[in-house]
């Protein structure tokens, strides 16, 4: 059926008359596809997405440039449910039936790996983040001399948390010896890894570590661990443990009698919420700070520094500011980039441009391909927080220790409990 331009205009002037919405011809809409556990214990991870989305919303309403064709940009944001089988689901939804261009994922292996493994497979981009990067690589299998052809991911890796531990506990008196809680997930394994982990360079570096063995997520009792602690007059615990995690341990320490020095945690410790939910315990708390206010970065997009994001985020949320809002993001900074410089929206042009970026966003610089240990790793900063009871909130992150990136700013030095 065709219409002459006189019979559209009858048409049109008709439905106007039926107060009927008038046809609209929408630009070409292009997809860019989000996974992040919104739900579940891992949820702390996700809670800044939807807020950095809707500033996005912003960023793209003029549409973005590709191969020289303007297209509106929509975002489909899918909670991974802190479960790697639903994460892959939902990946494969945003790119059999949404057909996303691109897929953006952060938030652990349980939601980054399954995403990355689907879009790997069905040959989509994807840009990964806040996975240490050991985790993400090998626990995909991947080979350091192939690398994968389409999931690039841009974080730390262990050895710098390995470092930025440390490098914090060397500032202050203890017997060096250290207790492990590794527990039986992507991240507990590769900390725990004899070879990539934490063992064998704390030996090298004269500490001695006690690792009681892995423990399921959502355990309710760490009596053994604790034994093992106080038998090998533990002074410093350290490990990668989900925030539930961290409470029952740390409540069940205090009540069997196990007072460490230093307790430095990865993952538990990140979140304001989660050092709230312990009270007096979460003083003097340590932990990695992968971003904050004090970072002396500046988005590329919006050209906010870290402190205007942050503040951006506590006047728009009434909430404290926490981590993932960075590096969420950032992996928008990079998606605009790539898609600006790309020949067109097809898959491959699209992950071309991709692996050909090199920004400065507000993580720090972004570059794959010479700022890694693999093609498809791109390595931000780190730097050592602890927690202490706030002025203006009940707790604040002060950074402590900043040998491993002294372009980063401390506000202290690492205290015992």
């Amino acid at each position: 059926m065709t219409f002459n331009r006189r019979q559209f205009t009858q048409a049109a002037a008709a439905l106007a008359a039926t107060g009927a919405a008038p046809l609209v011809f929408a630009a070409d809409t292009l997809k860019i596809g989000y996974v992040s556990p919104q739900t579940g214990p891992l949820a702390p991870f996700g809670e800044a997405d939807k807020w950095v989305i809707e500033q996005m919303k912003t960023a793209f309403k003029d549409g973005v440039s590709v191969g020289g064709k303007k297209y509106a940009v929509q975002i489909v944001l899918k909670d991974s449910q802190s479960n790697p089988n639903r994460a892959g689901e939902v990946a494969n939804d945003l790119i059999l039936k949404d057909k996303v261009a691109l897929v953006l994922t952060a938030g652990t292996p349980e939601t980054a790996n399954p995403v990355s493994d689907a879009c790997e497979l069905n040959e989509v981009p994807c840009i990964s983040s806040v996975v240490p990067w050991q985790p993400w690589f090998f626990g995909r299998k991947g080979d350091p001399a192939k690398g994968f052809n389409w999931t690039y991911h841009l974080f730390w890796g262990l050895e710098d948390v390995i470092a930025t531990f440390t490098n914090g506990w060397k500032t202050v008196a203890t017997n060096k010896k250290v207790g492990g809680l590794f527990p039986n997930d992507g991240d507990g394994n590769a900390w725990g890894d004899k070879e990539l982990g934490f063992p064998k360079p704390l030996a090298q570096m004269g500490f001695t570590l006690t690792d009681p063995g892995r423990f399921q997520n959502g355990t309710q009792d760490f009596s053994a661990q604790i034994a093992a602690f106080k038998r090998d007059n533990v002074e410093i615990v350290t490990g990668v443990v989900i925030p539930p995690d961290a409470k029952t341990f740390l409540t069940q320490a205090r009540q069997q009698g196990f007072k460490p020095k230093v307790i430095t945690l990865g993952k538990a410790l990140l979140f304001p919420g989660a050092i709230e939910a312990l009270g007096d315990l979460g003083d003097g708390l340590s932990t990695e700070v992968w971003w904050s206010p004090s970072h002396p970065f500046t988005s590329s997009l919006t050209q906010q520094s870290a402190k205007a994001l942050a503040e951006a985020y506590e006047a728009g949320t009434k909430k404290q500011w926490t981590q993932p809002i960075g590096f969420a993001h950032a992996l928008f900074e990079v998606a605009a980039n790539a898609l600006s410089r790309s020949k067109s929206l097809k898959a491959g042009d699209v992950r071309d441009a991709v692996a050909a970026t090199s920004i400065n966003s507000v993580v720090g610089p972004v570059k794959w391909g010479g700022q890694g240990p693999f093609k498809n790793v791109s390595k931000t900063p780190l730097v050592l927080g602890q927690w202490g009871k706030g002025k203006q909130r009940k707790f604040e992150l002060t950074l402590v220790n900043n040998e491993a990136a002294k372009a980063i700013p401390t506000g202290g030095a690492l205290r015992l409990l």
